[in-house]
């Protein structure tokens, strides 16, 4: 009789216990999930496009500068417009890079690609910069990479749709960019969406042949500044003859510098582009792929969420982007 009802006891305590770790691991999956679906919203995801509110978007900015990066001036004098689309871009020079000047038609003016094929540290550029999710939504400080790109009202970004849209859960409303990043340092600013755009085959299914995005910009606190005006853009070339002469740059998440790789972009399949090199990994999602120097051929993103430990991926950009880019500079 002892035995049994001691038995009978033990089996009691461990349910209890069981009960018990099931249920505080759950309000602890509850808590984390909630942090992670609190910066969300879901938008129209039948057009793919949300219009970010003011509000939310300056408390994410406030967050970025209250300890993540710091609004330091500028070291450079600011930079010329860029030209349409198409077009070959002036800007600055990348510098620290081996590619060749701004300006300088790669497949012209001669390139190499990096020896060995392996990703290194990089010169911040106006023009790129690291994309910021602040708040407890699991992700790292700076999780993604976006490129500022040519527009009529200068204020378009260039980045992944999946750096931007968390599938079921929605867009991303905690978004903060700044152009230019390095240790710590905003030197133009940090900016934040009024509106985001993807394709609404995204949207639907993530689809990896249109994991691009396109976010129009504002600088908190300063109305009627332009993103174009103070960092420049890069121009976007659509359908690029491939193979081409390519330069990959993005930001890990778990350093404060760019890196690049120089080789050759080819076509993977008729919806994808591949650059192959090592050591391009996690944060570099939404990072420009681009030939003659400032050309945005592609994102990192697509196949793979970007690709794996030798390859990088994006989607083409082919008329579905063309489409997409005049929705998100058509919208107001």
């Amino acid at each position: 009789m002892f035995t049994k009802v001691h038995g009978r006891a033990v089996r009691v305590c461990l349910l209890v216990g069981l009960c018990c770790a099931v249920l505080i691991g759950g309000t602890g999956f509850l808590w984390e999930l909630r942090g992670i679906t609190a910066p969300l919203a879901d938008g129209d995801p039948a057009e793919g496009s949300y219009v970010q509110d003011p509000e939310q978007a300056d408390r994410a900015a406030a967050a970025v500068l209250d300890g993540l990066a710091r609004d330091v001036p500028a070291r450079e004098a600011p930079v010329q417009e860029a030209p349409a689309p198409e077009s070959a871009p002036p800007g600055p020079a990348a510098q620290g890079t081996d590619g060749p000047p701004a300006g300088v038609h790669w497949r012209s003016g001669g390139w190499q690609p990096s020896d060995p094929l392996v990703a290194r540290p990089a010169a911040a550029e106006p023009a790129t910069g690291a994309l910021f999710s602040p708040g407890e939504d699991g992700d790292q400080d700076h999780h993604c990479s976006a490129a500022v790109v040519h527009s009529p009202d200068g204020d378009l970004v260039a980045t992944a749709a999946h750096c931007v849209y968390r599938g079921i859960f929605g867009f991303r409303t905690n978004l903060v960019f700044a152009p230019g990043y390095r240790d710590g340092e905003a030197p133009y600013g940090v900016w934040v969406p009024t509106r985001i755009d993807v394709d609404p085959r995204w949207t639907e299914d993530q689809d990896p042949d249109h994991d691009v995005a396109f976010l129009r910009m504002r600088r908190p606190g300063r109305p009627g500044e332009r993103l174009e005006d103070a960092t420049g853009a890069h121009t976007i070339r659509f359908r690029p003859e491939l193979p081409a002469p390519a330069r990959v740059v993005g930001y890990p998440n778990d350093i404060e510098h760019p890196v690049e790789c120089f080789n050759t972009a080819r076509a993977a399949g008729p919806a994808q582009l591949r650059l192959d090199c090592a050591d391009v990994p996690d944060g570099t999602s939404g990072g420009p792929v681009l030939t003659d120097a400032h050309t945005l051929i592609g994102v990192v993103g697509g196949r793979d969420g970007g690709g794996d430990e030798t390859t990088s991926y994006s989607s083409r950009f082919d008329e579905a982007v063309r489409t997409l880019y005049e929705r998100a500079v058509a919208a107001r």
